[in-house]
Formats: C-alpha cells, sequence, structure tokens
C-alpha cells in the first residue's frame, strides 16, 4: 500500500494509466460513472432561493438574493441575472485570498453564457414596471470544498436555487411613485428551462467524466456539455487541450442527455419533499 501511494506521488500519471487500461479509476468508479450526487434546497433562510449541491466531495451553495434596480436603458422591458462563482480559501489550498482568480472568472462567465443561450428564465418575466422597475437577482455561488467539477456542481446549485426563489408582489403607489412590496402574496420565478452540465476530461485517447481534482490536474482536455429537458444543446465549452474526435463528441452529448435526465428527477423529488412544509 506504501508503494503503491509512493508511486502515485511520483509518478501520477503512469498511475492513472494502469486504472485507464483496465476501464476503471483509482477512486473505483468506471470512466463512465458520477459521483455520488446530493441536493439540499433551501439551505439559507435569510436568501430568496438557496441550494446545496455536494458532488462526491466537491460541495458548492448558490444563494439567491432579489433587489430592485432600474432596467437597463436599451432593454426597458427586462431585469437582471448576475452570477458570480466565488473559490475561497477554505474550500482548497489551489485558491488565494484576494480579487478572483481566473478560474473563479471562467465559472461565473460559463454561468453567464449558460443563463442567455439555454433562456432559462426570461429577463422580461423580471421586469415589474417597463422602463421604471425590475428585479435584479444576485445568484453568489460560492465553493465550500473543491475537489474537481466545478461547473456541474455550480449549475446544478444555481438551477435548484433559482427553484427555490419566491419573489413578493410589487404595486407601484400612484400617489407617491414608491413601490409597494406585499410578502404575504409570493410567487415561484417561471422557469423556461432547466440546463444541466456534464463535464469530461481526456486521458489520450480516453474520455472520463465528472473528473476529480486530481484527475483535472493530469488530464490533456476537458470539455462541459450543457443541455436542456428537450435535449437541446444550450453550451458546448471546451478550454483548450488535446481536440476530441466527431463520434468521441456524439458520445459526450449521448452521455449529457442521460445525465439531464438524472439530475432532473434529483430535483423534482428534492423539491416534491419540501412542498408540503
Amino acid at each position: 500500500m506504501a508503494a503503491a501511494g509512493g508511486f502515485r506521488t511520483v509518478e501520477p500519471l503512469e498511475y492513472y494509466r494502469r486504472f485507464l487500461k483496465e476501464n476503471c479509476r483509482p477512486d473505483g468508479r468506471d470512466l463512465g460513472e458520477f459521483r455520488t450526487t446530493t441536493v439540499n434546497i433551501g439551505s439559507i433562510t435569510t436568501a430568496d432561493g438557496s441550494a446545496l449541491v455536494k458532488l462526491g466531495n466537491t460541495t458548492v451553495i448558490c444563494g439567491i438574493k432579489a433587489e430592485f434596480a432600474a432596467p437597463p436603458a436599451d432593454s426597458s422591458n427586462k431585469g437582471y441575472i448576475v452570477p458570480n462563482v466565488d473559490l475561497p480559501p477554505l474550500c482548497s489550498s489551489r485558491f488565494r485570498s484576494g480579487p478572483p482568480g481566473e478560474e473563479a472568472q471562467a465559472a461565473s462567465q460559463f454561468i453567464a453564457d449558460v443563463i442567455e443561450n439555454s433562456q432559462v428564465i426570461m429577463k422580461e418575466d423580471l421586469c415589474i414596471v417597463s422602463g421604471k422597475l425590475a428585479w435584479v437577482l444576485y445568484c453568489d455561488i460560492i465553493c465550500l470544498d473543491y475537489d474537481g467539477n466545478l461547473l456541474d456542481a455550480s449549475m446544478c446549485a444555481f438551477v435548484a436555487a433559482l427553484k427555490n426563489v419566491q419573489l413578493p408582489a410589487v404595486t407601484i403607489n400612484e400617489e407617491t411613485g414608491l413601490a409597494e412590496v406585499n410578502l404575504k402574496e409570493k410567487t415561484p420565478l417561471s422557469m423556461k428551462k432547466q440546463p444541466v452540465a456534464t463535464s469530461f476530461v481526456l486521458f489520450d485517447s480516453l474520455v472520463i467524466v465528472d473528473p476529480t481534482a486530481e484527475e483535472e490536474d493530469l488530464a490533456t482536455g476537458a470539455l462541459t456539455i450543457v443541455t436542456d429537458e428537450e435535449g437541446n444543446l444550450c453550451s458546448v465549452y471546451k478550454p483548450g487541450g488535446s481536440a476530441l474526435a466527431g463520434a468521441k463528441l456524439q458520445d459526450c452529448i449521448s452521455r449529457a442527455r442521460t445525465r439531464h435526465t438524472e439530475i432532473k428527477k434529483l430535483l423534482d423529488k428534492v423539491i416534491k419533499s419540501i412542498k408540503p412544509s
């Protein structure tokens, strides 16, 4: 055991390749197998919507706060969705305190792109009074424990938190021109789509799903595919690395569609379990 541990430290890539030749991984998973995924909704009572997602050891929490803002000048009938991914030092020694690093910025942009491409929520639905008042949803996604596959966990936490949001009824007082909020009358967000991300890494000619942090470090390339419930592609994100053959890409898209079904079932089950309360 000690010898194997030493070999893993000195020659980690060769150590992995010996497992991959047998179509398995050091943690016992098959190449196409995800780690156990759990979702907890409504974890932050001070937020308007929240969710905690665990994907193996990777743990991400998303809290959403709704505030008022003036609609954009060029889109007077739209509101805002502002995602922000935070990777604090507490989640891994690889991250430092201070301004967002490259990985956190890339993850925030990835979520923003998926919001635009998937139309998970129509920004017109966040408008309260055209040209005067709109909702802005600040979506803070914080990684509590980092062990790879940040994008899948972040996307899942984001969608689950959106499903948990309840916005109060708002009217404009004609005499004062001020907004009046009725906290007793709340409605859930109108979600048009439910995007799910599925991430892969490439090892030579092999494709592996749901990578750990160690697998991400050793891999020669990465790929994340986002699909909706109709099987449509919302995003294909490949930040450099080795090329992927067309047939392999189709296999990944097929796996992503299967994963969407799994995650949708999980989220529906969690939402149903908290409905009675």
